[in-house]
């Protein structure tokens, strides 16, 4: 059995040679390892120090393109190499290596197709009371949207079977991290979690400049995501909310017609009439979007049987 580590990386020649020299070089129940680091368009020395620590496996990118498109071919680069798991670990020393045996226990022993690294947040000193709260509301949507039990949906920390990834197609660009789970949820693969402790901070997150905007584009690649998966649980609400808020004006107008001021009531009339028309609009929409759906549904079919001719019949 197979396994590569895979390093996302954009100018970590300060904290790469910590996380490569703590990646383990044996694995019980694994015959071959290989590291993989993906650089995203790094200025500084990435590069330089990965093959100072013996790396001979890369995936360049010539500019910035994102943490959600580095996992995406850094995964393609390590089923070309015959992983049988892949391991996503961070180039800024936040998880440790020793930690990697424990982290894909669960898929080598055929109890799980996903393993997440769960670093505990309430532990981490350096973590502040307000992202504490939003990191655990953020799991908590994601487990509602993909109808797992995750606590720790944005680690970054993760194994992967060959299985899983051959079924999991990531498309943001911004983060793999929730659009992964809710894509797994939906295709009802294995998702367990296996408490580490994390490293001491060494630097601030390049992925968001504040707590806010990791909240607002997590928050858009999670709507995203919910209306890619289950678009007609948002339209049919949409359009019976928008249905039985246009009754209420339509009764309004009828009990005052009824009393004979009908036509001194007339914006109820207009009201009503415009939320009727959104219901259906939103109707049509939802049809429409299940329709799309129903057509990705078999398009990542064919996607999944191209890298299964790709990537399982070597």
């Amino acid at each position: 059995m197979k396994l590569v580590v895979q390093i996302p990386c954009l100018n970590e020649a300060a904290t790469l040679g910590l996380v490569l020299q703590d990646i383990p070089k044996t694995v019980p129940g694994i015959d071959q390892l290989s590291v993989l680091v993906i650089d995203d368009g790094s200025s500084d020395q990435t590069v330089a120090v990965a093959k100072k620590y013996g790396v001979s496996q890369f995936v360049y990118h010539n500019r910035t393109r994102g943490l959600g498109r580095s996992f995406h071919d850094g995964v393609e680069r390590a089923l070309e190499l015959g992983a049988d798991i892949v391991v996503n670990t961070d180039g800024d020393n936040q998880y440790p290596g020793s930690s990697i045996e424990k982290l894909i226990k669960p898929i080598v022993s055929g109890q799980a197709d996903i393993v997440i690294g769960d670093r505990q947040i309430e532990t981490i000193e350096h973590f502040s009371g307000p992202k504490k709260i939003a990191q655990k509301i953020g799991s908590r949507v994601v487990n509602f949207v993909a109808g797992t039990d995750i606590p720790d949906a944005g680690s970054g920390f993760r194994a992967y079977s060959k299985e899983a990834l051959l079924q999991i197609n990531t498309i943001s660009r911004y983060s793999y991290c929730t659009e992964s789970i809710i894509q797994a949820g939906d295709k009802h693969l294995k998702i367990v979690s296996v408490p580490i402790k994390t490293n001491p901070k060494l630097r601030e997150s390049r992925l968001f400049k504040s707590n806010l905007e990791h909240v607002l584009k997590s928050a858009g690649v999670i709507l995203r995501a919910y209306v890619m998966y289950r678009p007609y649980v948002i339209f049919v609400s949409l359009s019976l909310t928008s249905l039985i808020l246009g009754l209420i004006p339509f009764l309004r107008y009828l009990y005052f017609a009824l009393h004979g001021e009908r036509g001194s009531h007339l914006q109820s009339l207009i009201i009503g009439a415009i939320l009727l028309i959104i219901a259906f609009l939103a109707l049509m929409l939802g049809v429409l979007a299940d329709l799309i759906r129903t057509n990705r549904i078999l398009h990542e079919q064919q996607l999944e049987r191209l890298k299964r001719l790709r990537f399982v019949s070597k």
